[in-house]
Parts: C-alpha cells; sequence; structure tokens
C-alpha cells in the first residue's frame, strides 16, 4: 500500500524541506516555522495534539496512528530489509523532545525495491511501541525519507544491559544548550552499529508518533539491542517521558518476518 502524505501548507512545507535540504521538520522532531509547540503532557500534550492546529488532525482522525501495542502478528514471506548505512559525522541537538542525531546523505535502506536515504535518528522513553502489551527501557526510531517524500521508521527497542559503545559516544556529545544543534567533524559514528543481528521484524502502516502525525511506514526490530542501566538513566534525567501514549490498531494487519541469514 502506498504512503500518502497529508495534504496540507505545511506539509508541502515539510516535503520541499525533504527535497532540498534532506530533512523535513516533522522528520527531525523540531517545530516548523509557525507551527503551534506542543508538549508530552498538559494542555499541549498528545491528548490535544489535534486540536492545537490544523495541520495537526491527523492525530485526533487518523485511523493508523502510532505507536501501536504490537499483538496478533501474521507471519508472511517478507524479505531482510537491505540496510547501506556508511559512516557519518556526528551532528546532534538537544531539541526539547529528544535526542536527534542527522546523518549525513549516502545512507539508505532499500525496502521492496526502493530506496530510502537515512536522515535522522533519534530516542524514546520508555519504548513507545508495546509488544503484547509490554514495553522496553527505550526505542531508537530510525527515520528515512524518499525522494518522492515517502517515510519509512525502523524502531529498535532497547533493553538494560551491557554498555552500548556507540550510544556513549552519542551521550558524551549532547549539546548542554537546547535546540542548539552542534556538529562534530572528527567524531564518526555508524547506526549499523545500533542494529541488532537478527533482524527479522514486525511491519505495519502507521503515522509520525509526534505532530503532525503523518503517514509512515513501520518496521520495529524484533530483537532488542543493550544498553545500561546508567545510560537509560542518563537519558530519562533529561527525559523522563517522552513516548506517545498507544493508540488503537483500528484493525490494520501487522505481518512479521522470520527469515534466517
Amino acid at each position: 500500500m502506498k504512503i500518502r502524505a497529508t495534504v496540507s501548507l505545511w506539509s508541502l512545507a515539510a516535503l520541499s524541506a525533504i527535497l532540498f535540504f534532506g530533512i523535513a521538520p516533522a522528520f527531525a522532531q523540531q517545530h516548523a516555522g509557525g507551527a503551534p509547540h506542543w508538549s508530552y503532557s498538559g494542555p499541549d500534550g498528545p491528548d490535544h495534539w489535534g486540536d492545537l492546529d490544523p495541520s495537526f488532525a491527523a492525530c485526533k482522525t487518523g485511523q493508523r496512528q502510532s505507536p501501536i501495542d504490537i499483538k496478533g502478528a501474521e507471519p508472511a514471506d517478507l524479505k531482510p530489509i537491505q540496510f547501506d548505512y556508511k559512516l557519518s559525522p556526528m551532528k546532534i541537538v538537544n531539541n526539547g523532545h529528544t535526542i536527534l542525531v542527522k546523518y549525513e546523505s549516502g545512507s539508505s535502506i532499500t525496502v521492496d525495491g526502493k530506496q530510502y536515504p537515512l536522515v535522522q535518528f533519534h530516542f524514546h522513553h520508555p519504548s513507545e511501541e508495546e509488544i503484547n502489551g509490554q514495553k522496553s527501557d527505550m526505542v531508537l526510531h530510525l527515520v528515512h525519507v524518499s525522494a518522492d517524500g515517502h517515510a519509512i521508521a525502523i524502531a529498535v527497542l532497547l533493553k538494560s544491559g551491557g554498555e552500548n559503545p556507540l550510544i556513549r559516544d552519542i551521550w558524551a556529545h549532547i549539546p548542554k544548550e537546547v535546540d542548539k544543534e552542534v556538529e562534530f567533524k572528527k567524531v564518526v559514528i555508524n547506526a549499523a552499529d545500533l542494529l541488532p543481528a537478527d533482524q527479522n521484524y514486525y511491519t505495519f502502516d502507521g503515522s509520525l508518533t509526534i505532530p503532525p502525525c503523518s503517514d509512515v511506514k513501520w518496521f520495529v526490530m524484533k530483537t532488542p539491542v543493550e544498553l545500561s542501566a546508567a545510560q537509560i538513566a542518563a537519558f530519562a534525567k533529561l527525559y523522563p517521558n517522552n513516548a506517545r501514549p498507544i493508540q488503537s490498531t483500528n484493525d490494520r494487519k501487522i505481518l512479521e518476518s522470520n527469515f534466517t541469514k
């Protein structure tokens, strides 16, 4: 099923940003110019997103909203995602909603023969997604946007365990000033280091988990990746809860892969 962009002046501006600058405010988890403030609690929290601005209407009326509780998935003959992640200099921002790393052009995934460049990744505490009613300690979202504006998000669940070397490097470079983007050209990272060895997944049609809640195809890795309790606590100190509540599945189909590599 093709994913259609939300038709609005805001989304057209966002799409233009994707095509010309490589990343749109919505996918960057940053406020678009003139867009209203939103948060994870209070009068501008998730229960009210759809009322804050007409361009956020899907947050209230959309029938395929994310995140969801993943249960009742149907086994399907699905192919592995083709990851082609390369090194990128660390470009990081604490944007008031999450810690976000913008990725240099040249990295992508290929799904069903179509390429989707990686534009950014960011974190939520606790995980937004649930599997059979259970959340993980955190989740990583890797956001990819094709040249025609279609989006794929890959979720990697994060659980308490051993220290994660790449997350240690990311946390060490978090800017102290909110909304100040900092680039460390001599610090290079590879998002591939955040992927599990077993890359089987659940997949379904969903949405951004932030306003404007527009359409996204989701792939949720079935195997979590570890980070330490101290690393979880360090993020939670900044963001005790930056997870949108679970949304209704509305009988949408959830598929799961079971390939071997």
